[in-house]
């Protein structure tokens, strides 16, 4: 019986709501979620790209020390960088050239596989070149990517050999 006291009185809310009313409620509602969701946080192109540089150069001290799982880790979060900014930056000239650097990753993934240090500096030099021709291609022709020198990162351990 309460059950029923409880489905008559939600029926005759809901008949007494308007679509009109309901319709005003509904956008009200999807006008609150826009407002949420325009403060949530989305990374900038030039922390997503530092994070590339990062692991570009990680990457490197990881392949001359034979350090194969390193290696293939850091092709992983290179991979998942770029989706991310194809993500949140995907209307971006530069984001829509991301995809050149897709097949040197992948020939760089190969080498590793092959555990071949020859092969791996070969395809990370082209690697390289390639971003630096979305650079020159995107108005940043400034920003040249090269092979890193020194290790910037002594609190980590490359040559586990």
């Amino acid at each position: 019986m309460k059950s029923l006291v409880i489905l008559i009185l939600m029926l005759s809310f809901f008949s007494c709501n308007s679509p009109e009313n309901q319709t005003k409620l509904m956008q009200s509602q999807i006008d609150s979620l826009k407002d949420e969701l325009s403060k949530v946080y989305k990374p900038g192109f030039g922390f997503l790209m530092t994070n590339i540089q990062a692991h570009h150069a990680k990457l490197w001290f990881a392949g001359i020390n034979k350090n194969w799982k390193l290696a293939k880790f850091e092709i992983k979060e290179l991979k998942e960088i770029v989706e991310e900014i194809e993500t949140y930056q995907k209307n971006r000239k530069e984001t829509k050239l991301m995809n050149m650097i897709e097949p040197e990753l992948e020939a760089i993934s190969k080498a590793i596989e092959q555990k071949n240090p020859e092969l791996f500096k070969e395809k990370y030099n082209k690697l390289t070149l390639s971003c630096n021709k979305c650079h020159k291609l995107t108005d940043f022709e400034y920003n040249i990517a090269k092979v890193p020198e020194t290790n910037e990162f002594s609190n980590q351990e490359f040559n586990i050999k």
